[in-house]
């Protein structure tokens, strides 16, 4: 794994299916012109290298995030009830990256029904309804099963990250969000566990929601919102609905961090209707890039580039369709570059 601060970092760089090579080579644009100083190593994963390696994430792959512990990941494919295990999921497992990060602000500029938010999703990446525990109980395949499987250290180390981003980042509440109401036993001891570590963060408030009455009051005022920690699917839901409140998926970015290295990607997917079509929003990956700068230290240069997207999307000549203008990634792209170089 990378750690050495001073020295220029090594990053897996894996471009993704779809609209993911557009928008994964914009973004490495965008971190040179920012004055980014990241070492990029190629890798292939999802439609790609099940075409080549006959696997949707080889062997390969996963030496080399093995051996640098930083990666920026491009979109990729996932069939809906069937084929391969989502690639994404297999990662996160895989090198246990159990903390999935997700910012969501909105953007001066940019269509959306609201102003003002500035949140953040803490979601536990490794186990509940994900935890990959599957069975078939009927030969005739009329009848399955999914375990959900919570343990007190996984909901007590992503509640300790939770509750240590809120402080170092100037944040002022989490919020807990569960169904321990229904779900007893699996909730209820993620929020039992979380309450526990609670205890030890005085300065951070916190406060406890049931996910249903969680998505009315985020619908509802947003704003009140500031750190919000929950279990796998729950955070998977609660992402995306948060991003439906800035203008979409095309502006929100996401981490995927463990103690053996951290993975940056956008959280939107392939999209291949448009794709190779010069519509791909970039946005999303870039300022999952400008994370992974602020991760490794280079935190200039991820100011420099998370302001210059927001620049690029004051302007709707340069913003691509799906949040309101009527540029290209091309032409968003070009006003990333100009900002970022100042």
């Amino acid at each position: 794994m990378t750690s050495s601060l001073s020295s220029t970092p090594t990053a897996v760089l894996i471009r993704g299916d779809g609209i993911g090579p557009e928008v994964v080579d914009a973004t490495v644009q965008a971190v040179e012109a920012a004055g980014g100083k990241i070492k990029w190593v190629e890798a292939i994963a999802g439609e790609k290298a099940l075409d080549q390696h006959g696997t949707a994430l080889p062997k390969e792959t996963l030496a080399a995030f093995e051996a640098h512990g930083l990666a920026l990941k491009g979109p990729l494919a996932t069939p809906i009830a069937g084929g391969h295990v989502s690639v994404n999921v297999s990662l996160r497992r895989t090198f246990d990256l159990y903390a999935n990060l997700r910012p969501v602000r909105s953007f001066p500029g940019v269509p959306s029904r609201y102003e003002g938010i500035d949140l953040v999703i803490v979601r536990e990446n490794t186990e509940g309804m994900y935890a990959g525990i599957e069975q078939r109980l009927s030969s005739d395949g009329e009848v399955a099963r999914t375990v959900s499987q919570v343990t007190r250290s996984a909901s007590e180390r992503i509640a300790r990250f939770a509750f240590d981003y809120a402080r170092t980042h100037g944040r002022k509440e989490v919020c807990v969000v569960h169904k321990a109401n229904i779900l007893k036993l699996t909730s209820g001891l993620f929020l039992e566990t979380t309450r526990a570590v609670a205890r030890a963060y005085p300065d951070i408030a916190c406060r406890e929601l049931i996910v249903d009455n969680t998505c009315m009051q985020l619908v509802r005022d947003p704003q009140r919102f500031d750190v919000i920690v929950t279990t796998n699917l729950f955070g998977d839901i609660l992402s995306d609905l948060c991003a439906g409140l800035v203008g979409g998926l095309g502006l929100t970015p996401a981490a995927n961090i463990g103690e053996r290295g951290a993975l940056f990607e956008a959280v939107h997917g392939t999209a291949p209707d448009i794709a190779g079509k010069g519509l791909a929003n970039p946005a999303a990956t870039m300022l999952a890039a400008a994370m992974l700068l602020d991760h490794v230290g280079q935190r200039q240069a991820a100011q420099r580039l998370q302001q210059a997207v927001e620049a690029a999307l004051l302007v709707s000549s340069t913003r691509t369709p799906d949040i309101g203008g009527s540029g290209s990634t091309q032409s968003f792209t070009a006003s990333v570059l100009q900002h970022a170089k100042g």
